[in-house]
């Protein structure tokens, strides 16, 4: 049985025009069939590259009104957007323009690969839009083993603040899932593999 707080998560609905639009740009854009090494170190037979569409016009308003959307329905509130540098970086850019947009500004943050080398010599960048202790959301581009997401949220603890949830544009349905969940946080995905790999 998954834990309690797993289970009390809600279901996080979006606009489903704004969701087939962004999933179009996906496959158009960031979806590619071949030999792949992955960051896992894993080899595969596709790739799924979002940066092109999270720094288009379009993609990124989409990626930007879809995941605020889905902000606003978790249950705690959400004092910033962020994660592991780079892939993280244009889609908490992108919410956090949305969120002032709507009324209800949420500031980005960004965690380094490595800890800045001089003067605060700090993991996070923007660190001082919060207080010790806020909640926030980490975001994900691609979720493989769930490595990436796990060393963020090991990054934002470091740094004071505690992490509600996990957002992800793409599941690549191998392990990342069970990876976060094990570690007590839910992962709300808007698309998985099968949504590009054919059948």
């Amino acid at each position: 049985m998954k834990d309690k707080k797993l289970a009390d998560m809600p279901k996080l609905n979006v606009n489903p025009e704004h969701k087939e639009r962004l999933l179009h740009l996906l496959k158009t854009k960031s979806y590619k069939e071949g030999t792949f090494t992955l960051a896992s170190g894993k080899t595969s037979d596709f790739y799924i590259d979002c940066r092109p569409v999270a720094l288009d016009a379009e993609g990124s308003y989409l990626i930007g009104k879809i995941f605020h959307q889905m902000v606003e329905q978790l249950n705690f509130e959400v004092k910033g957007v962020g994660g592991m540098t780079l892939g993280a970086d244009p889609l908490a850019t992108a919410v956090s323009m949305i969120s002032f947009i709507e009324s209800n500004p949420i500031p980005a943050y960004i965690i380094r690969k490595e800890a800045k080398g001089h003067g605060t010599m700090q993991w996070m960048e923007g660190r001082a839009n919060f207080k010790d202790g806020d909640m926030v959301v980490v975001v994900e581009d691609v979720v493989t083993t769930g490595g990436s997401s796990l060393k963020a949220v090991e990054r934002v603890r470091e740094s004071g603040l505690e992490v509600g949830a996990i957002l992800a544009l793409v599941d690549r349905l191998e392990g990342g899932r069970e990876a976060v969940e094990a570690a007590g946080l839910p992962l709300h995905v808007l698309f998985t593999r099968n949504d590009f790999v054919k059948k």
